[in-house]
């Protein structure tokens, strides 16, 4: 396994792959690995020749009063475990490499970004969106592997390659999460152990709302009411927003006559957790 911290000695290593008709699989992270992360990349072995994961904490998908320098990081764990489940190459660029003097250029979406995180996290999406872009530029993957627990951001990334033609395949994979449910972060690490049952809400929820669902139940407004009466139940819960939206456009729903995705924001303590469940899909916990 190598580390490569400069951008332009990526794309050399990609356009090496590439000219010997090796395919490339590429898992993009913040670092600060977990289960989830790893499964990715297990899968991702699978589909290629080289298998390729970023490491890097995108400064403008951060808000001012987010959490960019508490952001957990551990790198050397990270390689270790990289290098457990067979990555080829990690790519490890500095704020200089990706954002030098002088950059300007950023991807900005329109219509899917529009609700959920894209309101509450104003510019979170455009950097999102332009990280991604540029990864996807350095790596040169043929395939890039997401989780499905931020289904706005696969949304986005889905709608981004589409619209400008990239030569990409997207493939979104189920959320991995922890044995009592909890989707696996990051940042479940901010949980203190009095708020885990609050951080279980969010699960719970999405478990309601299935049952909800398969005995009948489409109006989507009752079954975010009772969602949310739910999760406002926990002590340590406070809601960002329980929403239900159509799939392809991310607009919220009225009733649940096409595929749609019940999505949970909730801060609990100093945590802001999400999770998501495609509704008529299996939620794995």
């Amino acid at each position: 396994m190598i580390v490569i911290e400069q951008a332009r000695e990526m794309q050399r290593y990609a356009e090496a792959l590439r000219r010997k008709g090796k395919r490339i699989v590429f898992v993009p992270t913040m670092g600060f690995l977990h289960r989830g992360h790893l499964s990715l990349m297990e899968d991702g072995k699978q589909r290629g020749d080289c298998l390729v994961t970023s490491i890097y904490v995108n400064p403008t998908q951060f808000g001012p009063a987010e959490d960019l320098d508490k952001y957990p990081r551990d790198f050397d764990t990270d390689c270790r475990l990289c290098r457990g489940v067979g990555v080829d190459a990690i790519f490890f660029p500095s704020n200089g490499e990706m954002y030098p003097e002088h950059y300007q250029t950023y991807v900005d979406l329109g219509g899917v970004t529009q609700n959920l995180c894209g309101l509450s996290r104003p510019g979170h999406f455009r950097g999102v969106a332009t990280v991604c872009a540029k990864l996807f530029n350095l790596v040169k993957p043929h395939v890039a592997v997401f989780g499905k627990k931020d289904f706005q951001q696969l949304v986005v990334i889905r709608r981004m390659v589409a619209d400008l033609n990239m030569d990409l395949e997207i493939v979104g994979l189920d959320t991995v999460r922890e044995p009592d449910g909890l989707a696996m972060s990051s940042r479940n690490t901010y949980l203190k152990p009095e708020e885990r049952e609050s951080a279980l809400s969010l699960s719970r929820g999405l478990k309601l709302a299935q049952e909800m669902y398969a005995a009948g139940e489409r109006d989507a407004g009752v079954i975010i009411a009772a969602v949310s009466r739910f999760i406002a139940g926990h002590p340590h819960a406070k809601i960002d927003y329980v929403k239900i939206c159509d799939t392809t456009t991310m607009k919220d729903a009225a009733r649940l006559d096409g595929e749609c995705v019940m999505a949970l924001a909730v801060r609990v303590g100093a945590a802001r957790l999400i999770d998501n469940s495609v509704f008529g899909e299996p939620l794995l916990v």
